[in-house]
C-alpha cells in the first residue's frame, strides 16, 4: 500500500507489464482508475480476456474506471466532447492555451475516492503512458505536478498504489521526456526497467528487465537492490530467466 511503481522501457515495448498489473489488481478486488492514452478499450479488453479478466464486466460493476484517451482527444479536437454532468473533459488542456492537468487530476480523485457503498480494496491508478501527455502539449512541470498530487491523494491519503509507464531513450534528444523520466525515477518505490537486447532481435529472448527496489528512499545507508533477468513474451504469459539461461542456450 502507498507504493509508486515506475514502468520504464527503452528500445522495446513495456506494455506487457501494464496488462499484467491491470489484470493483477482487478483479480485482487482493487478499485482501478486506468488512464489509457495509447490504445483503445477493445485492445486492452482482448488482451485482458487472454489473462482471464473481463474489463467490460469490471466497468459495469464499478470496479474499473476507464479513460479512453484516444477517443477523448478526437472528441475534443473536433468539438464533439460533451461535458458530463457539468464536468469538463479530463484532457481539456489540449484545447486550452494553459498546460493545466487539474481536470485530469480531478477525474482521478473522483474516480478513486470511495463511496459509502464501495467494498473494493485499495485504490489503484494506472497510466499508459505518461510520455503521451508531453506529446499532447503538457509541460514537464505540469506532468510532474499531476503525478505529485496523485501520489499525495492515492498513495498517502487513500493508501492505494500508482503504476505508471514511461518511454525513455538515453540517446534521445527529447529533453522534456528525459527530465520527467529521471524525476520519476528519484521518487519511485519500485522501478521495472525493460530494455531491448543490445545485440538486436532474438526469437528466444525478447529483452531484459531490471528490477530496482528503492531501499535508499527509506533513509537508510543501504544501496538500492537491483536484479536483472531476461524474458520471453508468450501468448498468455511471460517467462523470466537469469541472463544466459534461456531455453535456446540450454
Amino acid at each position: 500500500q502507498g507504493k509508486f511503481t515506475l514502468l520504464r522501457d527503452t528500445r522495446t515495448d513495456g506494455s506487457f507489464l501494464v496488462h499484467h498489473f491491470l489484470s493483477f489488481y482487478l483479480r485482487a478486488g482493487c478499485k482501478v482508475c486506468f488512464v489509457a492514452l495509447v490504445q483503445s478499450f477493445s485492445h486492452y479488453n482482448i488482451i485482458a480476456q487472454k489473462l482471464g479478466v473481463n474489463l467490460t464486466a469490471a466497468k459495469e460493476r464499478g470496479q474499473l474506471v476507464f479513460l479512453e484517451g484516444l477517443k477523448s482527444c478526437l472528441d475534443l479536437l473536433f468539438g464533439e466532447e460533451e461535458e458530463q454532468s457539468g464536468q469538463p473533459s479530463p484532457l481539456q488542456f489540449i484545447s486550452e492555451s494553459a498546460s493545466n492537468l487539474k481536470a485530469l487530476f480531478d477525474f482521478v480523485r473522483t474516480s478513486l475516492t470511495p463511496a459509502g457503498s464501495d467494498s473494493w480494496k485499495g485504490p489503484v491508478l494506472l497510466v499508459d503512458d505518461l510520455s503521451v501527455l508531453l506529446s499532447l502539449g503538457a509541460t514537464p512541470v505540469a506532468v510532474l505536478d499531476f503525478i505529485h498530487y496523485c501520489r499525495v491523494t492515492v498513495c498517502s491519503q487513500l493508501k492505494g498504489n500508482i503504476v505508471v509507464l514511461v518511454h525513455s531513450n538515453e540517446d534521445s534528444e527529447d529533453e522534456e521526456n528525459e527530465l520527467v523520466v529521471n524525476s520519476l525515477c528519484h521518487h519511485s518505490d519500485l522501478i521495472l526497467w525493460v530494455e531491448g537486447l543490445a545485440t538486436g532481435f532474438c526469437k528466444d529472448v525478447h529483452g531484459q528487465i531490471k528490477i530496482i527496489r528503492r531501499v535508499s528512499l527509506e533513509l537508510t545507508a543501504e544501496q538500492d537492490h537491483v536484479q536483472i533477468y531476461q524474458y520471453k513474451i508468450q501468448d498468455k504469459n511471460v517467462t523470466f530467466f537469469a541472463r544466459g539461461l534461456s531455453a535456446a542456450v540450454l
